[in-house]
């Protein structure tokens, strides 16, 4: 049945093809001249459409596969068809989507000829549990947001597109809208008391992209998630540039105005993620690491984020300077293990808080050592992927993220100025269905030595569902 299929796509995109009959050579020797697709096969060849086999012939009475069915789709869709080409080739690329996919061409062929302009997205439930420590009091805090997030992709010309992101949230504890794709932390929950209703929809992201096939630029407000270490340290938007050379080593240059938080000292990270809190600052950053498909990955990276007034006020100290190192090794197609490990010397003393009613004047406290270096070191177990029922992935890692060597990580259920045990597991229920469970349990760091702060027992337990179309 399938290759009756395949036979009967083949037939009418051959024939749909030819929309005029022409007596060029045929350079196939094996299709007759007195044969139905005679015309067809020559001005598909003389189009460089179709090639054959590399030996001479077509074998067009031979019954093909879907793959190879694909393989002509796909060189087709690079012309510049249309009318009733272009109406055939809509049909026959909707057919065979999945073999499209498998050849690399959704992006570079499919969607760029059928519009341009397309969308993809998601709708996301989130649900977090995490304490608050008050007094000495641990009371633990509920938090469940829904996200429908939208993704168009615009087509410019052969190299530049234009991109954006949507985001339309809700607090499902509250049924208010609200500007977070994220739960908040429970040291601020303004955003639950409040009876400010928030317009829930905003343009998250925008920014044009240049792929110049080893070369690639972006500019404007765009995604940024640091290489080497898979989002240790930074993982949200950066308004300015970004570019990115190489290829079996790359390197990536950002710069521009970018926000940095601390769960320390009461800034919501998953807020500042999104735009609504944490301090901006100047950022610059240079990564250089090898192909992320090596058994081998190694990577090294300078981070640069300044704001004098904020920082200073905070811990005496106009910028932070952090480098990083990164190591990753595949044991095999399923089990890998990578690391990274950042520090800083900024700041050396935490200054006075002169806003403090009466003025807080514990300042010029030495800043404690782990609040300067973070690592992660994680053991990852298969890979859940949305498009395949069924499948699954795994992790457990241990992370220490310092409050001033680290900018806005990735991770769901640990922050800056928290150190433990990570670990979660994905499954796809159903193609682009996938749920996905964390936990973290580890202490909270103090920033510096006031005789006040010790080590505070923290967890998180962390749970999402996504739907992506």
């Amino acid at each position: 049945m399938r290759k009756t299929v395949v036979s009967a796509c083949a037939a009418a995109l051959l024939a749909a093809s030819a929309s005029t009959a022409f007596a060029a050579a045929n350079p196939f020797e094996d299709v007759p001249a007195d044969h139905w697709s005679y015309d067809a096969v020559a001005q598909l060849a003389a189009d460089g459409v179709i090639e054959g086999y590399g030996d001479g012939t077509y074998r067009g009475g031979q019954e093909i596969t879907r793959f190879e069915m694909a393989q002509m789709i796909a060189r087709a869709m690079t012309k510049n068809a249309s009318g009733v080409d272009k109406a055939m080739l809509d049909k026959l690329a909707a057919e065979f989507a999945d073999e499209l996919n498998s050849l690399g061409v959704r992006v570079a062929a499919l969607e760029k000829k059928v519009d341009n302009v397309t969308w993809t997205g998601q709708v996301r439930y989130r649900y977090r549990v995490e304490p608050e420590i008050d007094e000495h009091k641990s009371t633990r805090y509920t938090h469940q947001y829904l996200t429908l997030r939208l993704e168009p992709t615009m087509k410019v010309n052969d190299h530049w597109s234009g991109h954006a992101r949507i985001d339309y949230n809700s607090n499902m504890n509250t049924a208010a809208n609200t500007p977070l794709s994220t739960p908040p932390m429970t040291t601020n929950k303004r955003h639950e008391d409040t009876d400010i209703e928030y317009n829930g929809m905003r343009v998250e992201r925008i920014w044009a992209e240049g792929d110049y096939g080893k070369l690639n630029i972006k500019l404007g407000k765009l995604p940024y998630t640091s290489n080497i270490d898979e989002g240790m340290m930074y993982d949200a938007n950066v308004a300015g540039g970004q570019i990115t050379f190489g290829n079996k080593v790359k390197a990536t240059i950002t710069a521009g105005r970018a926000k940095r938080f601390d769960g320390e000292l009461g800034i919501d990270p998953d807020e500042s993620r999104n735009g609504d809190q944490g301090d901006t600052g100047s950022y610059q950053a240079i990564e250089i690491y090898n192909d992320r498909a090596d058994k081998w990955t190694w990577g090294l990276a300078y981070h640069r984020w300044a704001n004098k007034d904020t920082l200073k006020e905070d811990t005496n100290a106009e910028h932070l300077n952090i480098y990083e190192v990164a190591l990753g090794y595949k044991f095999n197609k399923n089990l890998r293990m990578h690391g990274a490990y950042s520090w800083t010397n900024d700041p050396d003393f935490d200054a006075p808080d002169i806003h403090d009613d009466p003025p807080d004047n514990t300042g010029n406290q030495p800043i404690f050592g782990h609040s300067k270096r973070s690592w992660s070191i994680e053991l990852d177990y298969k890979k859940a992927n949305p498009a395949d029922k069924g499948s699954w992935g795994a992790f457990v890692a241990y992370r220490s993220l310092g409050h001033y060597s680290t900018i806005a990580p990735i991770y769901d259920t640990i922050y800056n100025g928290r150190r433990g045990t990570e670990l979660g597991v994905s499954y796809v229920f159903l193609k682009n269905l996938m749920g996905t469970v964390k936990y973290f349990r580890g202490q909270k760091m103090p920033d510096d030595n006031d005789g006040k702060d010790t080590m505070e027992r923290d967890s998180v337990f962390f749970g999402e569902l996504n739907f992506f179309f």
